[in-house]
């Protein structure tokens, strides 16, 4: 496993910060300052970081930056996975938390702990969710509060569930929801006369996508954000 990938799986840093550590000095393996991030890591290796043993830890929990393309399963005959940006021994262990349709991107979280996984996805603990889209038309303020108060989608037979939905600009808003009903965004913009063109989640509950995550990249949640949840 390359020296980056396995500083950024077992610590708070992302891998452009675990590169960056590394050339600085900052990190050994058997003792031995390494400073190429492409360095291969054997297991039984000791990896250390300013002088702190790194360990993998019991249970894993990561979030992902999901680019577009990719689809939210363990195996597909069509498309690459999400798993398919990850080293392939944590791909195994992993379970997706929730679903991103796979022309959307964003904050996806990925963890060992199905305990976890069912409190943030479970409809009891009302877990919020926000989407920033790009949307076809203009919006109306009209057709912002029916998305607020909660509007009927085809074929359901009760409206959704109240939502917040704040204007960026005419085209361009965010929509925050707790429940995940299939397509459930893009439904809610249909059911107001309107087409989403681009989707992207950028928040789960309190936790937010990193500013200098890109597309692609993943790093471990600290304790704190475990504790979120």
């Amino acid at each position: 496993m390359r020296l980056d990938f396995y500083i950024s799986h077992v610590t708070e840093l992302a891998r452009k910060a675990a590169k960056i550590a590394a050339s600085k000095g900052r990190v050994t393996v058997n003792g031995e300052v390494v400073k190429k991030a492409n360095f291969t890591v054997q297991e039984g290796d000791k990896v250390c970081l300013d002088d702190t043993l790194l360990a993998w830890p019991s249970e894993g929990y990561y979030l992902l930056n999901k680019p577009a393309g990719y689809v939210c399963a363990t195996q597909d005959p069509d498309h690459p996975t999400v798993l398919d940006l990850l080293p392939s021994h944590l791909g195994q262990e992993l379970k997706i938390v929730g679903r991103l349709d796979k022309d959307t991107t964003g904050l996806l979280l990925l963890t060992t702990d199905g305990q976890w996984l069912h409190r943030i996805t479970s409809p009891r603990n009302a877990c919020n969710k926000r989407y920033r889209m790009m949307l076809a038309d203009p919006i109306s303020d009209d057709a912002l509060a029916q998305l607020e108060e909660g509007v009927m989608l085809h074929g359901e037979s009760q409206p959704t569930l109240p939502a917040i939905a704040e204007r960026i600009s005419d085209c361009d808003i965010f929509l925050t929801i707790q429940e995940g009903k299939y397509h459930q965004v893009k439904r809610m913009l249909a059911a107001v006369g309107n087409k989403v063109e681009e989707l992207h989640r950028d928040q789960i509950g309190p936790l937010s996508l990193d500013a200098d995550l890109d597309a692609g990249e993943f790093r471990a949640l600290t304790e704190e954000e475990v504790a979120y949840f």
